[in-house]
């Protein structure tokens, strides 16, 4: 429970990181949260989803996972969810590899400072 935690607040906090100090992450987290609501209102008006329906079937298009348990049943709903399903793919790939590019910088720098502390002991010792 600890380790999950743990992780949990690391995820959160590289979130805030990203949410902070760069631009483009910030701009793809708004239009993924932009295209989200839109789904939302338009399958809980379309198709009577309740919100947790809407939310669950959008999230699930946008991963690409896709169970069918919930499908469009209308031309406009099908039409909406072709349209849909490329933009949010598309955001939320980009949006995880620049997640993904943040964490990796994150850690490339807390090794680069590791490896300057070990160079700044052997240093001391050699002086020594």
């Amino acid at each position: 429970m600890f380790s999950f935690l743990l992780n949990v607040y690391r995820f959160i906090k590289i979130l805030i990181k990203g949410l902070k100090e760069d631009t483009e992450f910030r701009a793809l987290l708004i239009f993924i949260t932009i295209l989200l609501i839109g789904a939302n209102v338009f399958y809980t008006q379309m198709e009577g989803w309740s919100i947790i329906d809407a939310l669950y079937f959008s999230v699930m298009t946008m991963s690409t996972v896709g169970y069918g348990d919930l499908t469009p049943t209308t031309d406009i709903s099908k039409l909406f969810t072709v349209i849909f399903t490329f933009l949010s793919i598309g955001a939320f790939v980009a949006f995880t590899a620049k997640f993904l590019n943040i964490i990796f910088e994150h850690n490339k720098r807390k090794a680069e400072k590791i490896k300057q502390k070990i160079n700044n002991r052997k240093q001391k010792r050699q002086a020594t």
